[in-house]
């Protein structure tokens, strides 16, 4: 079972109707085209097409599987005064002495470009069910960091 934001539920979803209504139709048009110009066995354009529909095919099998699997929390939920699944964490690096700002999310829809972690990775495992105050060591591959926990919305 993967626990999920309805906005990551909305986005996955999206994302396996383009790859079904968008992508695979080109690529089957590719494919066509590619056996109307003759003899498949050495047919270079044929043989890449049909690896990439066996690629994005697997893709959507992984998608359909997640989202058989997902359940959308109800943020009502969510036990308030520690970090939480789908949690936006404030926190000082005591190691570098800087504000950082976390929302604890779901692996699929982690995006460290948009400030959303993993549920799994190490900074979110060391900060589940800490309070604001609390202070956690982190062993990450780029050495040992600190952190301060210093708000948590919800």
């Amino acid at each position: 079972m993967e626990y999920m934001s309805q906005e990551g539920y909305d986005k996955l979803v999206a994302e396996l109707h383009y790859m079904e209504t968008v992508e695979l139709a080109q690529v089957k048009d590719a494919i066509a085209e590619a056996r109307d110009k003759g003899d498949l066995s050495e047919n270079f354009e044929y043989h890449a097409a049909k690896r990439e529909q066996s690629k994005l095919l697997g893709r959507i099998s992984f998608k359909q599987k997640v989202l058989a699997n997902a359940r959308v929390i109800d943020m009502s939920q969510i036990a308030n005064g520690t970090i939480q699944l789908l949690c936006h964490v404030g926190l000082t690096n005591l190691t570098r002495n800087m504000q950082v700002n976390y929302m604890i999310v779901n692996p699929h829809e982690a995006n460290v470009r948009e400030g959303k972690i993993s549920i799994k990775s190490p900074i979110a495992q060391a900060l589940l069910n800490k309070k604001v105050g609390d202070e956690v060591e982190v062993k990450v591959p780029a050495g040992l960091l600190k952190f301060r926990v210093d708000s948590i919305k919800y």
